[in-house]
């Protein structure tokens, strides 16, 4: 994956002569699979596939992924707030379209799961104790 820098244009280079351009580099020597181009700034991503010895660009879904058969899940763009910045962010989806948290995301939700189970069982503690239950010596 390539993300779009102050050297704009240097992931497109096709020189074929040292020092090689990257696009060049990727596809006839190294033989990557698959190049990603991402463009954080204006959220555009491109995906090429090789195919018989040379990229080719693949079309997004109807929800703007890439169906990354080898991964078995998608590739796209999310707008959204990370390490306190707003901004455009690579993110995968499984094949059902489920967008696949981040681990800081699954602690949260985990957190907040945590959170709601310690509150049912103190309303049932407190519901017990009005029915004249003690819920320590259950």
């Amino acid at each position: 994956m390539e993300f779009i820098s102050a050297t704009e244009g240097g992931e497109y280079s096709i020189n074929p002569h040292y020092t090689y351009g990257k696009w060049y580099f990727y596809e006839q020597i190294l033989r990557i699979p698959i190049y990603v181009i991402f463009h954080p700034q204006i959220a555009v991503l491109e995906v090429y596939f090789l195919v018989e010895g040379k990229y080719k660009q693949q079309s997004p879904d109807e929800n703007g992924r890439f169906w990354i058969e080898a991964l078995g899940l998608f590739l796209g763009v999310w707008m959204g707030r990370k390490a306190e910045l707003e901004s455009y962010w690579l993110r995968w989806w499984d094949k059902s379209g489920n967008l696949l948290f981040w681990g800081s995301e699954l602690l949260e939700q985990e957190r907040q799961r945590a959170q709601q189970a310690e509150q049912k069982a103190a309303r049932l503690a407190q519901r017990l104790r009005e029915m004249g239950i003690n819920p320590e010596e259950l």
